[in-house]
């Protein structure tokens, strides 16, 4: 034996076949990693007698663990020396790899499993199969751990025949018992037929693969079209919004720079009125001065001399009566500029909608075709409940808010501001986007279904209130088969079945309704454009009619 196996066996743990981890001595001699050793007795616990897992020799009580400093001095010895890499050798066989069964003590890999033998073998101990006659004929295999499983559990033979009628490996004894009759072939017939299969579904699962690897080289270019077209648009947008903005600046800058203008030339020609009215007080002054001398002069002739000297009064050429209206100067100004504000918001309003919508409505990939099938359209479906706060006072709501049914008295519900008042109808709870896929069970008397905008008007008996009478709803009249939207009603072929089916694509604005029976009958398909989520809407106008939204398991 080589020097490297000797440290090997003495050195290497007989449970994990590795390296020794923190090694132990018992009583018995033979040593064992701490934990392995520990995690054997652990599952002796419940018999209370433990034993050596090599010699069989057993210890009551269960012997206390500790370090064997030695093995663990010489362990460390072998790190360093090199020889871990040979304890650690990819030739061993380890928990999870398949044993040879040949080899004793210490367990080489498997490289072949033999079918015939049903035993595996390393390297060495298969080499017999490559040179002895009989046994090259043996069926070799990669490394297998379940051998077993190819000898019938009844008979003890090889499973070599493949039962067609059941669907099961056997061997020759049950070809000939149990299996007598069935189709049968040999198991490597069936292999052969069943790989030829596989290699036509492996061609097909490949151009499958091409097929989607050009799909996603199509998607990514895809991708980088949406975000050039994305950053061009919120580029393109900035530049707008900013030229608007720029505007609008210029605007008040202008309006702030007529206003002062205006401010300046009004106070300039007020101040040039107030400066010669000053100047004509200032002369008055002096004139009244005079007069005020001449009354207080004694000598009558020097009186009456300079009396007719004083120069004759003119009239004012700006009149000390000036008519200052009640003007309220630039507040007009400031009305004009928030009438403008007014008009710019709703603007604005009707415009950011209109390019919300613009946004939303952006789909790259086209939409799924409507499905053919009912199963199709189930993939689609989504549970519908009433909203009590919608339904008239009439209506009586069960089986979790999904059933409808009109009764002779009122329903004690609140007064609520979205319930129908005139009309027996109610609305889902829910919003409806994207594709949904929904069904109504009727009985009893005339039924309207459909779908509405949520701001429909609730009160009172005109068309905006009825489904299918205005421009915010779509309704199907299973009574008079006709579909209704703004109050055009258009005949359309006649529900013969119960049960109704409605298919809603808000994306790509498709609404249908269908027959639901064994097949889907198309009764109306209206393609439009939704500014908005939808609710489910029913209408029931006989007392006793009922309708159920059915509930998709």
């Amino acid at each position: 034996m080589e020097h490297n196996q000797l440290d090997r066996e003495t050195l290497c743990c007989s449970i994990c076949l590795d390296l020794l981890k923190d090694p132990v001595a018992i009583a018995c001699g033979h040593n064992y990693c701490m934990n392995c050793i520990k995690t054997h007795w652990d599952e002796e616990d419940e018999k209370g007698i433990h034993s050596c897992p090599q010699c069989r020799e057993t210890f009551t009580p269960r012997p206390v663990l500790k370090k064997n400093t030695m093995l663990a001095a010489l362990v460390e010895q072998m790190k360093k020396t090199g020889l871990q890499a040979a304890a650690a050798d990819h030739r061993y066989a380890g928990h999870e790899d398949v044993a040879c069964d040949v080899c004793s003590e210490i367990k080489l890999k498997a490289t072949k499993s033999c079918l015939i033998c049903l035993a595996s073998y390393c390297e060495k101990h298969l080499q017999p199969h490559y040179d002895v006659a009989p046994l090259k004929k043996h069926k070799l295999v990669e490394p297998s751990k379940n051998l077993q499983e190819n000898i019938c559990s009844m008979h003890d033979k090889l499973l070599e025949i493949f039962c067609r009628t059941d669907q099961k490996c056997i061997c020759y004894l049950c070809s000939v018992d149990e299996h007598k009759g069935h189709d049968t072939v040999s198991a490597a017939a069936e292999i052969a037929e069943r790989q030829r299969e596989l290699e036509e579904r492996q061609k097909k699962i490949q151009h499958l693969i091409q097929d989607r690897e050009k799909d996603v080289k199509l998607l990514q270019q895809e991708v980088e079209a949406i975000n050039y077209s994305a950053d061009k648009a919120v580029e393109d947008s900035e530049k707008i919004i900013t030229k608007l903005i720029r505007l609008l600046r210029k605007r008040r800058s202008d309006v702030k720079q007529q206003i002062r203008s205006q401010q300046e030339t009004e106070v300039s020609r007020v101040k040039d009125v107030q400066e010669k009215l000053e100047q004509e007080i200032t002369e008055l002054k002096r004139k009244d001065a005079e007069l005020e001398q001449l009354s207080h002069t004694e000598d009558h002739n020097q009186f009456l001399l300079n009396y007719p000297s004083l120069p004759a009064l003119s009239e004012s050429t700006h009149s000390s009566s000036i008519n200052i209206r009640p003007l309220r100067h630039f507040e007009d100004v400031t009305a004009a500029v928030s009438e403008l504000r007014e008009k710019l918001q709703d603007v604005l309003r009707d415009s950011w909608t209109n390019i919300s919508l613009m946004v939303t409505e952006v789909d790259v990939l086209l939409s799924e075709p409507e499905p053919k099938s009912r199963d199709g359209f189930m993939r689609y479906s989504c549970e519908i409940t009433l909203d009590p706060n919608t339904a008239h006072t009439q209506l009586l709501l069960s089986e979790g808010n999904r059933k409808v049914r009109l009764m002779d008295q009122p329903q004690s519900y609140p007064r609520h501001p979205d319930r129908f008042t005139h009309y027996y109808q109610a609305l889902s709870r829910e919003s409806l986007t994207g594709r949904c896929y929904w069904e109504v069970e009727r009985s009893g008397g005339p039924t309207i279904i459909g779908v509405t905008y949520k701001n429909i008007s609730r009160v009172g008996i005109g068309k905006d209130c009825l489904i299918g009478d205005n421009g915010k709803s779509w309704a199907l009249n299973c009574h008079d088969s006709k579909f209704g939207h703004n109050n055009i009603w258009t005949s359309v072929s006649g529900p013969g079945s119960s049960r109704v089916g409605v298919y809603l694509d808000h994306g790509a604005g498709i609404l249908s309704f269908y027959n639901v029976s064994e097949s889907m009958t198309l009764l109306h398909r209206v393609q439009t454009r939704f500014s908005e989520p939808l609710l489910a809407g029913v209408y029931v106008y006989n007392t006793g009619c009922s309708a159920e939204f059915y509930k998709p398991n």
